[in-house]
C-alpha cells in the first residue's frame, strides 16, 4: 500500500515538520501514490461542478502588488491581507506569486505524478491560503494553522490538507501527548466550521479586495468560530498592552 521510500519521507516529516515540510511531502507523494488513488482524488474534483474553474486553472490570478494593497482602506480584505503578510514576515514574492515556485518545482521534477488537473488546483490553493487565514480568523500559531487545514479539508477532500492532519495527529500521539487536547480542539473547530460554511475554495478573493472584511465574511456565509474569536481577542489584548508600553 505504501511505497518504502515514501514511508521514510513521511516519518521524516513527522519527526521534524519544519525541516521536512508537509508541502514537500505532498509534492513527493504523487510519484509514489497508486494510480487508483490519484484517479480518486481527481474524481473528487471532476465530480463536483463547483470545482470546475478551480481545476481548469480559470481561477488563477496574476500576482498582486503589495504596494497597492497597502493603499486600500483599513479594515478591507485587501489591507488586512497586506498586514497579514507583513506581520508574519512572509516572503511577498512567494505569498503573492507562488506560480514562480510552482513552475520551478515542476521543471525540476518535483511535481512528477501529479495530474494537470491537480497541478491547477495546487496552484490556486496556495494562492488562496493566506486569504482564508484572514477571512476565517485562524492565526499563524500551530493551532490556527491546523484549524485552517481542517477547515479546508472539510470543504475540499484534498490530500494536502489531509496530510497536515495526519502529520499533526501522529506527532501529538507519538512525540508530544500534551498537544493532544489543544490540537484536537483546533482540528474539531476547523472541521465543524468548514462543514457549516458554504464552500469558499473557489472564491475569487482578488475581486473583493476593497470590501470591508466583515462584509466579505457575511457575503461568503462565514461566522467566526469560538477558537478564531479567541485568537482575535488575544491579538487585541497584545495590541493594547503594546500601546500602553509605547
Amino acid at each position: 500500500m505504501f511505497d518504502e521510500d515514501f514511508r521514510e519521507r513521511f516519518l521524516a516529516t513527522i519527526e521534524d515538520p519544519f525541516k521536512n515540510g508537509v508541502h514537500i511531502l505532498f509534492n513527493e507523494w504523487w510519484k509514489f501514490a497508486p494510480a487508483d488513488v490519484r484517479e480518486a482524488y481527481d474524481k473528487v474534483v471532476t465530480d463536483n461542478p463547483d470545482f470546475e474553474d478551480f481545476a481548469s486553472g480559470a481561477l488563477y490570478s496574476e500576482p498582486l502588488d503589495l504596494g497597492e494593497l497597502a493603499t486600500l482602506p483599513d479594515g478591507s480584505l485587501g489591507k488586512t491581507y497586506h498586514d497579514w503578510i507583513i506581520k508574519n514576515n512572509l516572503t511577498a514574492s512567494i505569498a503573492l506569486n507562488y506560480k514562480a515556485l510552482h513552475d520551478q518545482h515542476e521543471a525540476t521534477g518535483g511535481l512528477d505524478g501529479m495530474s494537470p488537473l491537480m497541478k491547477a488546483a495546487v496552484l490556486r490553493a496556495y494562492q488562496t491560503h493566506d486569504f482564508q487565514h484572514v477571512v476565517t480568523g485562524y492565526d499563524d500559531s500551530s493551532r490556527g494553522e491546523i484549524a485552517l487545514q481542517a477547515f479546508c479539508l472539510a470543504q475540499h477532500q484534498y490530500p494536502y490538507f489531509g496530510m497536515w492532519i495526519a502529520v499533526t495527529t501522529s506527532r501529538m500521539t507519538l512525540v508530544n501527548p500534551k498537544m493532544i487536547v489543544p490540537m484536537m480542539d483546533a482540528i474539531t473547530d476547523g472541521w465543524q466550521l468548514g462543514r457549516a460554511t458554504p464552500n469558499m475554495q473557489c472564491i475569487r478573493w482578488e475581486e473583493l479586495l476593497d470590501r470591508p472584511l466583515e462584509e466579505v465574511r457575511s457575503l461568503v456565509g462565514l461566522e467566526m468560530s469560538s477558537l478564531a474569536l479567541g485568537f482575535q481577542e488575544k491579538r487585541r489584548l497584545r495590541e493594547v498592552a503594546s500601546s500602553a508600553h509605547a
